[in-house]
């Protein structure tokens, strides 16, 4: 069994330990390390629930997800109850800013637009609308505010990464007006992830671009 076989044997073993998705119609094709998820799933909270899943798996290096959103006939949602039901979550999320996010719906496509603080926050918003039933994707336009105690941000992340036990040595950080990027190698796809979640946590951060290579 070459490398790509066996990694597309332990992704889709994944798929199935995971109980939150219905891999059952969810195809995986592999090459040198690059996954590639495709198929159907019923809701938009499975779509993502995948992608996770495929990149807990040892051996990837990257995701192209394709997987598309079908609901089922039973689900009969229209955009004002999807809206209706997405702002009322929002309401309720301790962590997404009172008014500070905006909803639009389009054929079960969220928009969100709006300002916060800081990236947890963007994330909140789109977990809170991400499982509810009709949708079947989103945009997350939220933007960050820029900080004007923003000044050592790089220095911050690099602390950080290194509290997180990543190798100081492979990973490497460049900022400019509270725009990261992360360069260098890591071991697994997860590693990647986490480290712009680290670059993500800096007080200042309002953009990170990613570049990190998983060098396994």
């Amino acid at each position: 069994m070459t490398n790509d076989e066996a990694l597309k044997t332990s992704i889709l073993a994944e798929l199935r330990w995971e109980p939150s998705i219905s891999s059952a119609h969810i195809g995986v094709t592999t090459e040198d390390g690059t996954v590639t998820l495709t198929g159907h799933v019923e809701t938009y909270g499975q779509k993502r629930a995948a992608e996770l899943a495929a990149g807990r798996v040892k051996g990837v290096k990257a995701i192209a997800e394709e997987i598309e959103v079908r609901l089922p006939f039973t689900v009969k949602h229209d955009d004002t109850q999807i809206a209706k039901a997405a702002a009322e979550r929002l309401h309720w999320d301790a962590e997404t800013p009172r008014d500070a996010v905006k909803v639009k719906v389009e054929k079960g496509w969220i928009t969100l637009t709006g300002t916060v603080d800081w990236h947890f926050q963007k994330d909140a918003a789109e977990r809170e609308i991400r499982g509810l039933s009709g949708v079947v994707g989103v945009f997350n336009q939220i933007t960050i505010k820029p900080r004007v105690d923003a000044a050592h941000i790089g220095e911050d992340i690099r602390h950080a990464l290194h509290r997180g036990l990543f190798n100081p040595d492979t990973i490497q950080v460049t900022e400019h007006d509270g725009k990261v990027k992360l360069t260098g190698t890591v071991e697994t796809w997860q590693d990647r992830q986490t480290a712009g979640a680290t670059a993500w946590a800096a007080a200042g951060t309002n953009a990170v671009e990613n570049e990190l290579v998983v060098a396994w």
